[in-house]
């Protein structure tokens, strides 16, 4: 009883820690584009992306050592979306000042003149 017990718990907490190793990362092909790399850099492995949609944030700055310091500054954001065709998941890329911060999967992509 005791070693079930133990081996609930032991897969428990490896299956805890897996979910929160996780990083971003989408292929190209057998290139890996993960969380940091550059706008250049993707788009020089995976090619130009089907949509791109640009818009400009402001980011609030409460604290600065210490001191409270009220003011903000302006971050570019884009958001690429990759059309794979039909018989695969499209992906959404999220850019922050040129580089990956984020990969979204979204659903099944659509036939259209570049995907074959």
């Amino acid at each position: 009883m005791k070693k079930t017990t133990a081996s609930t718990f032991l897969l428990a907490a490896a299956l805890i820690g897996a979910g929160s190793a996780s990083a971003d990362s989408f292929r190209c092909g057998t290139k890996l584009m993960t969380d940091g790399d550059s706008s250049d850099k993707v788009e020089a492995l995976c090619g130009p992306p089907t949509s791109v949609q640009r818009r400009e944030i402001l980011r609030p700055v409460y604290w600065n050592r210490g001191v409270g310091v009220h003011t903000s500054y302006e971050v570019s954001i884009e958001y690429w979306t990759y059309n794979l065709g039909p018989s695969k998941l499209m992906v959404r890329l999220r850019f922050e000042d040129g580089l990956l911060v984020d990969v979204e999967t979204l659903s099944h992509g659509y036939y259209s003149a570049g995907t074959g």
